[in-house]
């Protein structure tokens, strides 16, 4: 059986783009890393990232001024950074958030070769240097998984309780089921999509196209049946695999989406906010509104103790069960574990165009893969 996971994974996974669409080079005067034949930009930070699998990704981290959500995006099994480039920019100007996108190892300018196990440590890697070097909150994070990009993006996803949300862009199953209409989940397949997503616990929103000839619309919607808080999927009529950013919905509806969820969470968050400040000020007491009546059971309480050390000690107990919270928030992750043609951006050069249009021939071969 052990042939048939690796022709599981050899036939379907990975298409790294060779050669890579663009190289790393070191700005002599900055000393900063740049994405050539890409001007270098203020807001775009490229780096790379160590995995705990001992590769190194390249990532892109894109900021926005006005940002109060980060978009952490995988991209599909036949693309990389370079053709990726200008999407990222768009998707950030329009969506008014910060964005980081990532190359698997062996995509790109990353070491390694590509694997399953590989990109879930890659996302991982991604999502650590979200908190650490730009002090990304979990409850901030929208997971963004395109194709092959929804493994890593719902393996992440089932081990963050507190994310903020998650979008299946023409998600997928499980490998096999792109391939075989198999009823139930086999030891040897690969991104078992359908046994996780009932773990996520933040809402979801699917984007699918009807006519997708590689992975069929029926994956996105069991996706969308299966998930805990769902949200108003997207099916574009007659949209395939590679060309879904071509229609004006799709950005209209990823708009609306990140603006329903950062409200959501803001709402979510005064509530506790209210709800803290009531607890820490309340006393142990027979009545303060005179309308009500005394309460015994407060009142036995303070017979037995004064209300002053009753005080210290509720104050002493909310502490440290907000501590624990903030506790259970961390999660190790070392242990566990395109183009846009967005019709707002006509305006874009001749060249960077060009860019564009290579990514959208370059995202998926999985038809390739059937059809030899």
């Amino acid at each position: 059986m052990g042939g048939v996971t690796s022709s599981v994974a050899a036939k379907f996974a990975f298409f790294p783009p060779s050669p890579s669409s663009y190289r790393l080079i070191t700005d002599e005067l900055t000393g900063l890393l740049v994405m050539n034949p890409f001007p270098h930009r203020e807001n775009v930070e490229i780096s790379k990232l160590p995995t705990r699998r001992g590769t190194e990704i390249v990532a892109m981290y894109v900021r926005h001024p006005m940002a109060t959500s980060t978009l952490l995006y995988s991209h599909g099994n036949a693309a990389d950074l370079g053709q990726m480039y200008e999407l990222f920019i768009e998707l950030s100007i329009h969506l008014k958030v910060n964005l980081m996108g990532y190359d698997y190892s062996g995509y790109g300018q990353s070491t390694g070769k590509p694997s399953e196990h590989h990109t879930y440590a890659d996302i991982e890697a991604a999502y650590k240097c979200l908190e650490e070097t730009y002090g990304a909150k979990q409850e901030d994070v929208i997971l963004y998984g395109q194709s092959v990009g929804s493994g890593p993006t719902l393996d992440l996803a089932a081990r963050l309780p507190q994310l903020r949300a998650v979008v299946l862009h023409s998600p997928i199953l499980s490998g096999l089921r792109v391939m075989y209409p198999v009823k139930k989940t086999y030891w040897f397949d690969i991104y078992k999509n359908i046994d996780k997503i009932p773990l996520v616990n933040c809402p979801v929103l699917v984007i699918h196209g009807t006519s997708d000839e590689v992975v069929d619309c029926s994956h996105g919607k069991q996706l969308w049946e299966l998930s805990k808080e769902k949200y108003e999927p997207l099916w574009l009529e007659g949209g395939n695999h590679c060309d879904l950013e071509q229609y004006p919905d799709y950005i209209k509806h990823l708009k609306k989406f990140i603006t329903t969820v950062e409200r959501s969470l803001s709402s979510r968050k005064s509530t506790c906010q209210s709800e803290n400040q009531s607890s820490d000020v309340e006393m142990p007491r027979q009545s303060v509104d005179r309308r009500e009546k005394p309460r015994q059971s407060v009142d036995r309480r303070e017979k037995e103790k004064p209300p002053k050390g009753q005080s210290k000690k509720s104050k002493l107990r909310i502490t440290f069960e907000q501590h624990l919270d903030r506790s259970r928030r961390s999660v190790d992750l070392h242990e566990k574990a395109r183009k846009s043609v967005d019709h707002y951006s006509h305006h874009q050069h001749h060249q960077n165009n060009h860019e564009i249009e290579r990514g959208r021939k370059s995202v998926d071969r999985l038809d390739r893969v059937r059809s030899e």
